[in-house]
């Protein structure tokens, strides 16, 4: 943000990420990725102090009486987007002055007499650590840009993939979509499950459920693409033989804002009704309720069976339609927006493997962040275990832009 020669104020916005492309390594391959440590670096301290700065130049022009009525509205919304940035920073200074002193008492206190004393200061500033994290997270979180479809409610489908291990793809793929059922309860999200194709061996081949909520696309976005589990089987040769098996399941996640503004032509259809094969009771497993269409120009194939009415499952397979076709032209805008990132999280590559659940070890890696969590079954449960890792992945997608956007200041800085 600057001044106009003419002398009008110019707002930009924080984090303008798409106009630059990211090229430094080096300071993370050095350094653990996390807020506190993003914090400490050079370049980000700069470029608070430039934002603090900037913030009181702000307010002090928001006094002058030579403003017009445009100048004063563009300094009131700068200033609007400033103050929570410059308070978080005062506060994580401050809290950063706290643990110095308290690190300096720390040195002072090596005496017998003085253990105890030494050992609640250790407690305190575990406890500075912690607020520490939390507030460097509370800053980054202000300084990237939210992205559009974060508040949607999504579409979520899950796909079994094919191994010579017979059913455990199926009985992996079902585990999965019972993992994130239990999220959305978790998360006090409603689930309604749209399309249940079981297996014949108790597993699920396919399944697509419509997750509404708070925030449900910003938390879901990074769950999408190919999740691979390696376990021995319960049942059949290869669990006598003890062979470690592996298999994959896919994940697809289709953000679904409220208003899906996509015309579809009715003799582009094709629309094919048969009988429901999911749980729902008998009724709907003795009519030819559930609803298939085929979009003609794109191949598009939408299903619906968990309604009793045909009616009802044509309307829900319509809006899965339209969502799917959005869903085209957010991918290519998303595509456009992440083609600089270099984790390129979010991109729901389904060719890409994004996590192993390791039965045998009681291990669950997410191969993007390098990040380990034990205990599948607490994984699979989709409570507070689940929700950690996705937090851990919000966390990291945050420092990454902000790494992204300074590094490539500098290299502004540099050339010019």
């Amino acid at each position: 943000v600057g001044l106009h020669s003419h002398g009008f104020w110019r707002p930009k916005p924080l984090l303008d990420t798409a106009r630059f492309t990211p090229s430094f390594n080096s300071w993370r391959r050095k350094n653990h990725q996390d807020s506190q440590a993003l914090w400490k670096h050079e370049a980000v301290q700069k470029y608070l102090e430039t934002l603090s700065k900037e913030y009181q130049q702000v307010s002090h022009q928001l006094s002058a009486d030579s403003l017009n009525d445009f100048e004063q509205r563009a300094l009131r919304r700068r200033c609007a987007d400033l103050s929570p940035i410059a308070a978080a920073f005062q506060e994580i200074k401050e809290a950063e002055r706290e643990v110095q002193e308290l690190e300096a008492m720390c040195t002072e206190l090596d005496s017998r007499d003085e253990k105890q004393l030494l050992e609640l200061a250790l407690e305190e500033k575990e406890s500075l650590d912690k607020k520490m994290n939390m507030l460097c997270r509370k800053l980054f979180q202000l300084l990237v840009p939210k992205e559009k479809y974060d508040r949607s409610p999504v579409i979520l489908e899950v796909t079994a993939g094919r191994t010579t291990g017979g059913d455990i793809c199926q009985q992996f793929t079902k585990e999965m979509f019972e993992m994130y059922q239990s999220y959305a309860e978790y998360k006090r999200w409603t689930f309604d499950i749209v399309n249940y194709t079981p297996a014949e061996i108790g597993g699920l081949h396919h399944a697509a459920a419509h997750i509404s909520g708070e925030n449900v696309y910003r938390h879901l976005k990074y769950e999408g693409g190919t999740h691979r589990v390696q376990r021995i089987p319960e049942t059949g040769l290869s669990s006598r033989m003890q062979r470690i098996h592996t298999g994959t399941m896919s994940v697809i996640v289709l953000p679904q804002p409220e208003e899906v503004d996509v015309k579809v032509d009715p003799k582009d259809l094709r629309i094919d009704t048969f009988r429901a094969r999911g749980a729902g009771g008998q009724h709907v497993n003795k009519t030819d309720s559930a609803v298939r269409i085929v979009h003609l120009p794109t191949g598009v194939v939408v299903e619906c069976q968990q309604e009793r009415s045909q009616q009802l499952n044509k309307e829900v397979a319509l809006r899965a339609l339209r969502a799917k076709l959005y869903q085209r032209v957010i991918e290519k805008q998303l595509s456009q927006e992440q083609s600089a990132r270099k984790l390129q999280l979010g991109t729901r590559a389904q060719s890409e493997r994004i996590r192993t659940y390791n039965f045998t070890q009681d291990r669950v890696t997410d191969h993007r962040i390098s990040y380990d969590a034990r205990n599948i079954k607490e994984i699979l449960s989709g409570k507070e275990a689940l929700d950690k890792l996705i937090n851990r992945l919000l966390e990291f997608a945050e420092i990454e832009a902000v790494t992204q956007y300074l590094e490539n200041l500098q290299a502004l800085e540099r050339g010019s």
